[in-house]
C-alpha cells in the first residue's frame, strides 16, 4: 500500500533515530487501525514537549521498560494529529516536516497551519 504526504506525494520517513511511528518503522503511515493518527512528523521544542507533559503525554521521560529513551528537543517524532493541532490553537505547536506528515493529518489541520511551522527533513 502507497502511504501518501500532505503534499500528495510518496510519504517520506520521519526518524529512524529515535525510531518513529505508531509501527515503529521510521514512517508516519496510517494503516487504518492507529486509534491516535500518529500521523505528524514533528520536530519537538522544549516548549511542545511541556504543553504535551501538561496534557497528560510525556515524551521527554524515559521508559526503557517500552524502549523509549525519552525525546529532545530537535528530535523528530511522529505525533497525534489531534495533538498537534491542540498546540497549534494554544500557541505551542513546533515545525513539522511536511513530507513525512501523512496525508490523513488533513482531516484534522489544515495544509495551511502545518506550512506555517513546515520545515525541511533532517
Amino acid at each position: 500500500m502507497n502511504q501518501l504526504n500532505v503534499l500528495g506525494e510518496e510519504l517520506q520517513p520521519c526518524s529512524y533515530d529515535p525510531m518513529t511511528g505508531y509501527y515503529r518503522t521510521g514512517c508516519c503511515e496510517n494503516r487504518g487501525d492507529d486509534p491516535g493518527m500518529h500521523t505528524v512528523c514533528c520536530r519537538v521544542t522544549d516548549e511542545f514537549l511541556a504543553f504535551s507533559a501538561s496534557r497528560g503525554n510525556d515524551l521527554s521521560t524515559p521508559m526503557p521498560q517500552y524502549g523509549f529513551a525519552g525525546l529532545e528537543p530537535g528530535d523528530q517524532w511522529c505525533v497525534c494529529a489531534m495533538r498537534w493541532k491542540e498546540a497549534f490553537d494554544a500557541g505551542h505547536a513546533c515545525d513539522v516536516v511536511l513530507e513525512s506528515t501523512h496525508l490523513s493529518t488533513l482531516e484534522y489541520v489544515d495544509l495551511a497551519e502545518l506550512r506555517e511551522h513546515a520545515v525541511v527533513a533532517d
